[in-house]
Parts: structure tokens; C-alpha cells; sequence
């Protein structure tokens, strides 16, 4: 199958499992994962009509957003890409991940908040952020345990470029899909006791959760972002 045609296939499962769980189809996102992929891979993809595109690494990103203007992929009359950046996010490259994202997915604490705030403004900037919750405790995974979230959500109120949107995790790999369902049903509830709370509900409007292998569990649990990867590109023969 070519990327346009498993994009295809990917959406219609979206929509189906929207549809099954009374959702609009069109509330939610799909961020093709492009990390370790080749430019020519992500130009099949917004030919075919995909717009958001997620990698992992800062640099990685930067090379492949500079090919994307020289080969002037990112030209078109609707929509140009929106990056997304999914991996961890060290303090340091705060500065220039700020301005060459659309979203930053993966904020872990208030200094890093901080920091692309600070950085946001420099740039005369508004990057999108999501905090990443830590729901599992896994020691290989990176994420705020939903205990500190308040410190966050204090800390996001108080800035002044960069918007802090919703929420993403990563849930422990599933041996089914049904193994994540309840890791993504947490999420959800407790972005719905947040919310009662009083943590202003424009934080809290996007849950990024689900990958190729759970994607569709993801949906009809509330995910309004989901990320997949392999589903639509193939295999990686090399990660970085």
C-alpha cells in the first residue's frame, strides 16, 4: 500500500471509531509520526493531503522543516505543515524549539515551561504545549505524576507567549490494545476533575494519546490528538 493509501485507511478508522463512541470524527487529529523518515515520505503524506507531522528530536526536525521549504513542500493554498515535537525536550534546546513548532508535546516541568515561555516571547512566538502526564511511574518514561500537575497549571497561567493546551501520555507498551484503554480512560478522568477543579478549560482542550497499535482505544476514550507512525509509513529500519 502506498501512504496515501494507508493515510486513508488510518482515517476511516478514526472516524469509525469516533463514530462508534457518538463523537464527531472531525474532533480529532491525526499527527502522522515522521520521525526517522525521510523527507520524500512526508511530501507523499501532504500530497495526500496530511498537514501535521510529529518527530521526536529537535535537530532532526529543524533539517527536515529547512527541506521541506527548499523542496517547497511546505507551500500550498490550504494549509502549510504544523510540526509537532513528541519526544523529550532537554531545558537547553528550549530556545530553539520554541519558534519551529507548532506544538511541543512532551513538557515535563516548570522550568521547561519556563524556559519555552521565555523563549516564545523572544521569538515573538505562540507554540502550542502540551504537559505530559506520568500515569505509570515507568522509569524509561519521562512525565509529570498527576500530584505535581497543580504546580504546572500555576505555572502555565502566568505565561505570557507559549499556551499550554492540553494534556499527552504515554501509556506502558500494549500487548493489545485493550491493555491501554485504561491508562487513556485516567487521563481523561482526570483532566474531567481538573477541569471541576477550576484549571481553566482552554488547558485542558486536547488529549494527545494513542499510537499506531492503540490508536483507535485512544479515540473512543476522548483523545483528540492521536500519533501514528508506522501505520502509515512502515517499518523503521533505523532509529536514532
Amino acid at each position: 500500500m502506498s501512504i496515501s493509501d494507508r493515510l486513508a485507511e488510518i482515517r476511516e478508522r478514526i472516524a469509525s471509531a469516533a463514530r462508534s463512541a457518538g463523537r464527531d470524527p472531525s474532533s480529532v487529529r491525526l499527527v502522522a509520526v515522521s520521525k526517522t523518515f525521510p523527507i520524500e515520505s512526508i511530501a507523499d503524506a501532504f500530497a495526500a493531503g496530511q498537514r501535521d507531522f510529529g518527530e521526536n528530536r529537535v535537530q532532526e526536525a529543524l533539517q527536515k522543516v529547512e527541506q521541506a521549504a527548499l523542496q517547497k513542500i511546505d507551500r500550498s493554498a490550504d494549509h502549510s505543515i504544523r510540526w509537532h515535537l513528541l519526544g523529550h525536550l532537554q531545558t537547553n534546546k528550549a530556545r530553539k524549539a520554541a519558534p519551529a513548532f507548532a506544538m511541543i508535546q512532551s513538557v515535563d516541568s516548570v522550568e521547561l515551561l519556563h524556559k519555552l515561555d521565555q523563549a516564545a516571547a523572544d521569538t515573538q512566538h505562540t507554540p502550542e504545549l502540551l504537559i505530559q502526564v506520568d500515569l505509570a511511574g515507568e522509569a524509561t518514561k519521562f512525565g509529570v505524576p498527576p500530584g505535581e500537575m497543580p504546580r504546572l497549571f500555576e505555572a502555565a497561567a502566568a505565561c505570557r507567549a507559549a499556551k499550554v493546551v492540553g494534556l499527552m501520555t504515554l501509556p506502558p507498551y500494549p500487548e493489545t490494545p485493550e491493555d491501554s484503554r485504561p491508562w487513556f480512560r485516567q487521563l481523561r478522568e482526570l483532566r474531567d476533575q481538573w477541569q471541576a477543579s477550576g484549571v481553566p478549560a482552554s488547558m485542558l482542550r486536547e488529549l494527545s494519546m494513542g499510537m499506531s497499535g492503540d490508536f483507535e482505544v485512544a479515540v473512543q476514550e476522548g483523545a483528540t490528538i492521536v500519533r501514528v507512525g508506522t501505520a502509515i509509513f512502515g517499518s523503521r529500519h533505523v532509529e536514532h
